[in-house]
């Protein structure tokens, strides 16, 4: 019989543990921002007493994000991630969201068509060595001074209100958080963090002269090191930076949403912060 309980912190080592089976980039500080960013929205799998799945939730406002849906090898295809997926929905409908994305690999597409999620669009993971590239213009370092203009920026360009998700992702690393403005005006911005297998770049929301600029700012930011980068395969623009730099595709992702279909901007999403957070 499956179980299905709230994760806590003494469960981040099943998490990192997950994660590296599967081959995924987070790390044991993403688990923990997952954790406290929902701290009741995050659930583990037990088949009699043994740990063996986990899912996150995030709440944005009418919007909500359901990730790391990960299932021990001996325990798939027994229902699991069935049961968590359901858990996390029954958890996110009683928020009253209006809106349930997800970022679905190959594997998991079946199982969330089967509750009710539908295909939006699809994104290309680009790995590879990030090349040197020149100072770009105009782009600086984000200040906390203009962080509520950073936010609201993002919120009009991809529909949710992810203000919680950047305040954190600006308070672990302020330093990485880079934005370009001209006329006074923000045009856009870009991060990047550390993770277990290479740098993920991104989120990079921006209007079409700026994200060209703001995406090679952080490949030069990481110059001779392993990146990944998720980017809708609709922004051309985008995918052309990625390769003309040298990147090559590793996977496909699908974004699915059961509920209302939010209006985001997918030109303006240079690069996804990821398939667990969007």
């Amino acid at each position: 019989m499956i179980k299905i309980r709230p994760m806590g912190a003494a469960d981040l080592q099943l998490g990192v543990r997950l994660t590296r089976q599967a081959g995924w980039n987070q790390t044991e500080s993403d688990w923990l921002r997952f954790i406290d960013l929902q701290l009741e929205g995050c659930f583990v799998a037990e088949i009699n007493g043994a740990s063996v799945g986990t899912t996150t939730t995030c709440v944005f406002g009418p919007v909500a994000w359901v990730g790391m849906v990960l299932v021990e090898v001996n325990a798939r295809r027994k229902g699991v991630a069935t049961a968590l997926v359901k858990h996390a929905l029954s958890f996110l409908e009683k928020q009253e969201v209006k809106t349930i994305r997800l970022d679905a690999t190959a594997a998991g597409l079946p199982v969330y068509e089967k509750l009710g999620f539908t295909l939006e669009y699809q994104l290309t993971r680009y790995e590879g060595i990030a090349p040197q590239t020149g100072v770009q213009p105009h782009v600086t370092k984000a200040t906390m001074s203009m962080f509520a203009e950073i936010v609201a920026f993002d919120h009009r360009m991809t529909g949710t209100h992810r203000g919680n998700l950047l305040t954190r992702l600006f308070e672990e690393s302020p330093q990485a958080v880079h934005v370009l403005c001209q006329a006074g005006q923000l045009e856009g911005f870009v991060t990047l963090r550390r993770g277990a297998n290479a740098i993920q770049i991104g989120p990079c929301i921006a209007t079409p002269r700026a994200g060209r600029a703001l995406l090679s700012d952080a490949l030069g930011r990481c110059a001779g090191q392993l990146v990944f980068i998720d980017i809708p395969r609709s922004n051309a623009r985008a995918l052309r930076v990625a390769e003309a730099s040298g990147l090559r595709v590793q996977r496909y992702f699908v974004r699915m949403y059961r509920g209302d279909r939010v209006k985001d901007c997918v030109e303006a999403m240079w690069a996804s912060s990821g398939p667990e957070k969007g």
